[in-house]
């Protein structure tokens, strides 16, 4: 091999090993946290999995039977400052999170929902300050929030930001900024 050749060898490997740290990290975090929560944590912000009642229909992309989706912070009735950022972290069990136009079995991509109730669940999910869309596959964000009484609540979406069938959304929240 030449010295360019081995360079552009050790730098990829490098790199396939950055990702493949990180992506351990944040499956050792996960599990950390999950783990670390308070009992009763998980439950408080616990969603609606596949196989709980109603709704039942949502778009053509169907969901694991057994997926779950939840808020793992902010918890139900958390107060926060007014004008200081809140962070989200959304949790999701037994499916996986794919960016939008990828369609891969058992995937789909989070939104959030922001003082609304879930929209039609046959629909594409409207993309406004109330429904945000994480089409890149995010799993946390940062919002700010007007001082007041707030709601959030997950809906995962397909690659087309239609709800799947069953729809998988967590329950919603409720938290104060003052």
């Amino acid at each position: 091999m030449t010295k360019s050749t081995d360079h552009v060898s050790s730098t990829l490997v490098a790199v396939l090993t950055l990702t493949f740290v990180v992506a351990l990290g944040a499956s050792v975090g996960l599990a950390f946290a999950q783990s670390s929560a308070p009992h009763g944590a998980m439950s408080k912000s616990a969603g609606k999995s596949a196989q709980d009642s109603a709704p039942r229909t949502g778009g053509t992309t169907a969901a694991p039977p057994n997926a779950y989706l939840y808020i793992g912070y902010p918890n139900d009735h958390q107060t926060f400052p007014a004008g200081k950022p809140i962070k989200v972290w959304f949790g999701l069990r037994n499916m996986g999170v794919a960016p939008k136009d990828v369609k891969f079995p058992n995937t789909g991509h989070h939104h959030l929902l922001i003082d609304v109730d879930l929209p039609p669940l046959d629909k594409e999910i409207p993309n406004d300050r109330n429904h945000l869309h994480f089409g890149a596959g995010e799993t946390e964000t940062t919002i700010e929030l007007p001082p007041g009484k707030h709601t959030l609540q997950l809906l995962m979406g397909d690659e087309k930001h239609v709800p799947t069938t069953p729809p998988v959304y967590s329950k919603k929240i409720t938290i104060y900024v003052r």
